[in-house]
């Protein structure tokens, strides 16, 4: 090693080559390179961080060198980048002084001047512990999913192909930016915290200082124990396999924690089941935390505290430690998965962004399900859409919980009144939407490429308005039953709102399932200039056109429904849902035939 304390060039590094993001031959260089299959791309994944792989000597590191070169000639790129960064922070912060301090301060001053906001303190405390834990949770399999085809330590293309592979300690490279993804997590952690005490502070009059200090405590330490799950699934195949068997079941457990917390704010309270979850783990250490500055603090705050800050200390201390240890291969593939989705997102190919980490992402291979083949000719399609969602039954499970917080929105604009009832069906009716959904995947793989379609007897349109027939009879009967058994349970007939939604909604998500191709020329053009496409609004009115007018259109029908409860509201609103249904599916009918044209013209692949 050079004794020099100059910097060295590029060209002084052993096998040396200018770090170039955008060289067209990036990937066929790197796809071929020998130094893939180098022994250390396969190291151990215990090894220590700050060993060398075996095949070079300590005389052979050139990290410091190689660290100062990039620091000079990256120099540019870093000021231009940092002017970036400084300019999304300032609108960050002005959309937070503007919609977030303003606001809660004029409360907080309304509170001291003698305003009374204490009515929602019981309701508020009821559903903190299981609320806290529902989000602790999410937080957690976020990180973990995320971590299943990006993770926290992902350095850029450039560094991945080009730094690690030469003499250099991978856990100098790593290190930075396992901690930025700790900042970047603990951010809105941060955030929440204020939120949290500025409602604790209206709603029980708890000391400003103590409730966010408390509620920091969760705010912090629980991202920070997400972005070390993420680590250890980003480094562990073993892990990433546990994450993928255990994914649904944690999905199930926060939609009830969610539910029991609707349940409690409403008066229906299980004690012993509260206890549990507070102390079943750092989840619910999180919810005893902020619950401790309240009149309805718990025994035991302080233990939890302490347990939360030594897990998360002894998490962040041993993730620093093997951030360095995972494989050089790994980490170029899930750069350039991570380039991919970013380049996606850039040109708000959302589909495309899907794709590329659904490719990463997926565990097991399509479960081998086989249905007797039909003897008329008209169940074709209904049979290929059924076999097709009974192997990838993800997408029944996740319509299924999907459709659980709809109905739990529908529930509570029973009660509510004004423009709180009018967003709780909105959003009941979107997560409806979101629900249905699921089930469209095989209208949506054909209109990805409309040559898949070769195989049907019937023209494109017509293929697409089949495809609506195994959503609309699944979600009609999962509806049918669900309204019986609240009609059962007391609910009364507006529980029947439910399956007549299911029509408008399907045919709203086969709009969009035959949108065509991404209209870009919107998204780039200014409403105000002449000939130009319309701005980013003008796009999303287009990109999400069928769910729009459907939750447009039903939505005040809908909350008179539900808030009336009357026979003849529930009547009038279905008879309105279905002609809805039956104006957009004329609408993908019309839109299925552009996809046709455009398709015949050579412009194919996904969306």
């Amino acid at each position: 090693m050079s004794d020099s304390t100059a910097p060295p060039t590029a060209a002084a590094l052993p096998g040396a080559a200018a770090p170039h993001d955008d060289d067209p031959h990036d990937d066929a260089r790197h796809d071929d390179d020998p130094r893939d299959t180098d022994p250390h791309d396969a190291a151990p994944q215990d090894a220590a961080p700050e060993d060398l792989p075996p095949d070079w000597s300590a005389e052979d590191d050139w990290t410091d060198e190689a660290l100062t070169l990039l620091r000079t000639l990256r120099a540019p790129h870093r000021r231009n980048r940092a002017g970036q960064i400084a300019f999304a922070v300032y609108c960050t912060v002005l959309v937070l002084v503007a919609w977030g301090v303003t606001p809660s301060f004029g409360l907080l001053l309304q509170s001291s001047m003698g305003a009374d906001y204490t009515g929602h303190g019981p309701a508020l405390l009821a559903a903190l512990p299981s609320a806290v834990a529902a989000a602790s949770l999410a937080a957690l399999l976020l990180a973990a999913r995320d971590g299943l085809w990006r993770g926290p330590v992902v350095p850029p293309r450039a560094t991945a192909d080009w730094l690690l592979p030469h003499p250099v300690r991978p856990h100098r490279v790593l290190r930075p930016w396992f901690w930025l993804s700790c900042a970047l997590a603990a951010a809105p952690g941060v955030l929440a915290a204020a939120g949290a005490m500025v409602a604790l502070a209206l709603t029980t009059r708890a000391p400003l200082p103590a409730a966010f200090g408390w509620c920091l405590l969760g705010g912090v330490c629980v991202p920070l124990l997400a972005t070390c799950t993420g680590l250890a699934v980003e480094r562990s195949d073993r892990i990433a396999a546990l994450v993928h068997r255990l994914t649904p079941w944690v999905t199930v457990v926060i939609l009830l924690l969610v539910t029991q917390s609707v349940f409690a704010a409403r008066g229906h309270r299980v004690g012993w089941l509260e206890r549990a979850e507070l102390w079943s783990g750092p989840w619910g250490w999180a919810g005893l935390a902020a619950l401790a500055p309240t009149p309805a603090a718990r025994p035991g705050a302080w233990a939890a505290a302490a347990l939360l800050l030594l897990l998360t200390a002894g998490c962040v201390v041993l993730a620093d430690r093997v951030c360095g240890d995972i494989p050089p291969a790994r980490l170029r593939e899930r750069a350039r998965t991570a380039a991919g989705v970013l380049a996606a997102l850039r040109t708000v190919e959302l589909r495309a962004a899907r794709l590329t980490v659904s490719s990463t992402t997926k565990g097991r291979g399509p479960r081998r399900v086989r249905l007797p083949a039909p003897r008329a000719r008209w169940l074709a399609v209904p049979w290929r859409d059924t076999l097709t969602l009974l192997r990838s039954p993800a997408r029944l499970g996740r319509s299924l919980l999907l459709a659980v917080p709809s109905a739990l929105c529908a529930y509570l604009v029973h009660s509510a009144s004004g423009l709180a009832a009018w967003a709780g069906t909105a959003l009941a009716l979107v997560l409806g939407y979101l629900a249905t959904a699921q089930l469209l995947e095989p209208a949506r793989i054909e209109t990805d490429d409309a040559r898949r379609a070769s195989w049907s007897p019937y023209p494109f349109a017509g293929l697409m308005l089949r495809h609506a027939v195994v959503p609309t009879v699944l979600g009609v009967g999962a509806g049918v039953a669900a309204a019986t058994a609240a009609v059962v349970a007391g609910a009364g007939g507006r529980a029947w709102l439910a399956p007549a939604a299911v029509p408008a909604m399907v045919a709203a998500g086969l709009v969009n399932a035959c949108r065509g191709f991404v209209r870009q020329d919107l998204m780039f053009g200014s409403s105000r200039a002449p000939g130009s496409g319309g701005g980013p609004l003008m796009f999303a009115a287009w990109y999400a056109a069928g769910p729009a007018v459907a939750v447009v259109v039903l939505t005040v029908p809908f909350t008179e429904a539900l808030t009336g409860g009357s026979a003849a509201a529930v009547l009038k609103t279905a008879a309105l849902s279905l002609v809805t249904a039956a104006v957009l599916l004329w609408w993908a009918y019309d839109r299925a035939g552009n996809v046709t044209i455009r398709s015949q013209a050579g412009r194919v692949g996904p969306r």
